[in-house]
């Protein structure tokens, strides 16, 4: 006679499908990074990079925006070559760029924040697009607010120099931030 057994939900479905989708934001960061353009240094490299924090906090809210670049950033310490231009390892992270990457995580979080105002995202259609722009000008800001100060320290220059190697890369920046607001928008990314 064949035994029943009750099954017992340890993580719930929401808990699953929050987890998959940062694992496939922090896969889809590291996939962005590849498409980078390395420049001399002190410069850092102009990469895609950045929309994925863009993203996941918009779309993930964050905490769950949060770990998603958590999840990329492990990986890269671990050395899984996803930094800009196929970078990896602890020697990455702490040399002038390593502070755009605790930042970018930073602005998922602070992204997410601003937009969903809890933890737990909200639907898309819910957050009005001013409100979007507003929390992804905040996440750029805190890219740069720790970016800036870490480079300065990596590279033993001050953080005028730095802000001044740093200032050409703002308006590209805002422009990702639109293009990140135009993608999520048109539902490229998420389809409910």
């Amino acid at each position: 006679m064949a035994q029943q057994h009750n099954s017992v939900d340890l993580v719930g479905d929401e808990t699953v499908e929050y987890f998959a989708k940062a694992v496939l934001l922090a896969a889809l960061t590291a996939a962005l990074a590849q498409v980078s353009i390395p420049l001399p240094a002190p410069l850092v490299p102009f990469s895609l990079q950045p929309f994925g924090a863009f993203f996941a906090g918009l779309l993930l809210g964050p905490l769950w925006g949060g770990l998603a670049l958590t999840l990329y950033l492990v990986v890269g310490l671990a050395g899984a070559p996803v930094f800009s231009n196929g970078a990896a390892g602890l020697g990455h992270f702490f040399g002038g760029t390593g502070g755009f990457l605790v930042g970018f995580l930073a602005g998922a979080v602070v992204a997410g924040a601003i937009a969903h105002r809890r933890l737990e995202p909200r639907p898309l259609d819910e957050i009005a697009v001013p409100t979007q722009v507003v929390a992804l000008l905040a996440a750029v800001a805190v890219v740069y607010a720790v970016g800036i100060p870490w480079m300065a320290w990596a590279l033993g220059i001050d953080l005028t120099r730095a802000a001044t190697i740093m200032a050409p890369y703002v308006p590209p920046d805002l422009l990702k931030l639109a293009i990140a607001i135009a993608i999520v928008r048109g539902g490229y990314l998420v389809r409910e």
